[in-house]
């Protein structure tokens, strides 16, 4: 063989060595390139890595990407980061004639979910046992509330939050289109309302470790890093002593909301904890991603004997 033909011999070795490389590299990043692109390297295709199971709101590139629902373990559907700040996303909106609401009395919020055809949804996946989760807060992070409100055949969802208190108001909705472009895939939208009268801002709690509701006492163990997915563990106890008798709350031992302080992006978490009966706790595992660092106010919700207790706390993220 002639100089030329080992020099080319050479080139072509290190330039199968570095695509082999490569595709390890991303097939470990869970980003395997596409087969035509494999072909063209002259490798077989590799497959993609699953989504590492338990990180909430990130695809399989390892990054936060808000709107984006995990599978693949039970109790992570349904789990997403930094929500809520926009009424519109990849042609699905939240509309409603409402941008006003009476303080004091009880009030019914109307909406639609509009898709990307304009017209509005009507076929929503089930997802923790409802078709939608609303939610409501103040801008001080007060008056949280958590329902689930009903969708008439025209697809009109009507929500009813108890008395609100004057200020303004950040509504969102959580939902899955069972269809369309984006079937599968979750959304968080929000709004904000006005409710008209003297507001008197309520300063955030302190940054602790526990709270305090009804006798039972919730404690929170994990060091949380923005845009890093971590375990968070959550203690229930009554009286100093453990509770191991939860029952299934929206088919989970708990259901978590994390709303940031200042801009009021909404991360909602539930447990990767197994469900069995009405035996959960005394501890809870959750995998928490929060996307930006910052003091969260988070509101842990649970169920023991039929009733529904919310555990409210201030966590930091680095």
């Amino acid at each position: 063989m002639t100089p030329a033909g080992h020099r080319l011999l050479q080139l072509c070795s290190l330039t199968l060595a570095a695509g082999a490389v490569g595709l390890l590299a991303l097939a470990a990043c869970g980003s395997a390139p596409a087969p035509d692109h494999a072909a063209h390297s002259g490798m077989p295709a590799m497959p993609a890595m699953p989504a590492m199971p338990g990180m909430p709101g990130m695809e399989q590139s390892g990054t936060a990407t808000p709107g984006t629902a995990p599978s693949g373990m039970p109790g992570m559907a349904g789990m997403t980061t930094d929500e809520g700040l926009t009424a519109q996303r990849d042609g699905y909106r939240l509309d409603s004639p409402a941008t006003e609401l009476p303080a004091g009395v009880p009030v019914s919020y109307p909406f639609t979910i509009t898709g990307p055809d304009g017209r509005p949804v009507t076929d929503f996946a089930e997802v923790q046992t409802e078709k939608l989760h609303f939610y409501a807060i103040r801008a001080d992070l007060t008056g949280y509330q958590h329902l689930h409100p009903t969708m008439a055949a025209d697809g009109t969802w009507t929500a009813d939050p108890s008395a609100l208190t004057p200020g303004d108001w950040r509504l969102y909705a959580s939902f899955t289109p069972n269809t369309g472009p984006r079937q599968g895939k979750e959304f968080v939208l929000g709004r904000t309302v006005t409710v008209p009268g003297a507001a008197a801002a309520v300063p955030l709690p302190a940054v602790g470790d526990s709270a305090t509701v009804d006798g039972w006492t919730a404690t929170v163990q994990g060091e949380l890093t923005a845009g890093k997915a971590g375990p968070l563990t959550v203690t229930i106890s009554r009286d100093g002593r453990p509770v191991t008798d939860l029952q299934p709350y929206l088919a989970s031992y708990a259901h978590l909301s994390a709303f940031h302080q200042g801009d009021q992006a909404l991360a909602h978490l539930h447990p990767i904890t197994p469900v069995a009966g009405d035996h959960g706790g005394p501890t809870l595992t959750f995998y928490a991603l929060l996307g930006r660092p910052g003091n969260w106010r988070v509101f842990l919700q649970f169920r023991t004997a039929g009733q529904v207790h919310t555990a409210e706390l201030t966590l930091h993220v680095a």
